[in-house]
């Protein structure tokens, strides 16, 4: 164990549902890595008694009754006192042995959030279906909200205190890890990723993650983020689509319009109209609300700032 993990207060929080095949492990091989870290498992309605497989195992349990990981992050930012937060699934397979290496990268760097980025040769444990979709998503977000990350969907994460205790957590299921990183990207927090062991589940426990429908809901949450975030952009797309299609629809008009004097189309003319008139709508919406969110966005920074960085520990003290 590094000199900074032994010094800092570290948290490993671990999002449980219905994994009492792992859950022991995960918690006897950080409290291995990281032995003086608080290990907090927080149960969100497991039936198959994970939470007393936690217990029993070391960890401190704490019971979250809305279910959905995004509900599990809210409460562990909120109920968990730490300098240093790392989030792992229950589920065994992230590597354990690099979590002091993510703290000193943190805490060496002045970081506030490093992703264990997924690597692994196994098929069963990284199915191509969820490769290709992590790949498409993380495109997705990386053009409209700026590069950083290749595994925006990692559940392997250190986070320092000022990101844990600022981070707003909207979402409610596995969308969650998407939020993680837009919350970074937007705030133009410093963050690095770093890449890590991933192995397959052990026999007898079952992946959580819908690949289209949690895929979906993703993507429905950069969209949603786009819109809250950069209101502008959003609304500006809105626009130049309402004239695009206006556009297209009046030439003809016009063109019998010139030819003839005449406007036969008074449907397409009003239709046209009733277009350009929403894309000014959208436009106005879009300024105003850029505005807005510059002054929430200082309001978040300014509560960011409220939070002391942690420092390193120098080897000398």
């Amino acid at each position: 164990m590094s000199d900074q993990c032994s010094a800092l207060n570290v948290a490993i929080v671990v999002p449980c549902y219905n994994e009492a095949e792992t859950i022991a492990q995960v918690v006897r091989d950080f409290r291995a890595s990281i032995p003086n870290a608080q290990i907090v498992a927080f149960d969100n309605n497991s039936t198959d008694g994970t939470a007393e497989v936690a217990r029993a195992a070391g960890a401190r349990v704490i019971a979250v009754t809305l279910q959905g990981k995004g509900s599990v992050v809210r409460r562990m930012f909120a109920d968990v006192e730490a300098d240093v937060y790392i989030m792992v699934d229950g589920d065994a397979t992230y590597d354990a042995s690099v979590a002091p290496a993510l703290v000193d990268h943190l805490v060496a760097n002045g970081l506030d959030m490093v992703v264990g980025a997924r690597v692994s040769e196994e098929q069963t444990a990284y199915r191509l279906g969820h490769r290709f979709g992590n790949l498409m998503l993380t495109q997705c977000a990386a053009s409209i909200f700026g590069r950083a990350f290749k595994d925006m969907l990692s559940g392997y994460r250190v986070f320092s205190r000022r990101y844990a205790k600022t981070f707003p957590a909207h979402s409610a299921g596995f969308e969650i890890e998407t939020e993680l990183a837009v919350h970074a990207l937007g705030m133009r927090m410093p963050v690095a990723e770093i890449e890590t062991k991933y192995k397959s589940r052990p026999e007898g426990s079952e992946s959580k993650l819908n690949t289209y429908r949690d895929g979906f809901r993703i993507l429905m949450t950069i969209m949603k983020l786009f819109k809250t975030e950069k209101p502008f952009a959003f609304f500006f797309c809105g626009f130049l689509l309402c004239m695009l299609v206006a556009l297209v629809l009046v030439i003809p008009v016009l063109e019998t319009y010139f030819a003839t004097g005449l406007v036969p189309r008074i449907p397409t003319t009003i239709l046209c109209s009733a277009l350009t008139l929403f894309g000014v709508l959208l436009l106005t919406c879009g300024i105003v609300l850029d505005t807005v969110t510059r002054g929430r966005n200082e309001i978040k920074h300014l509560a960011y700032l409220a939070i002391p960085l942690v420092q390193p520990i120098r080897a000398d003290e």
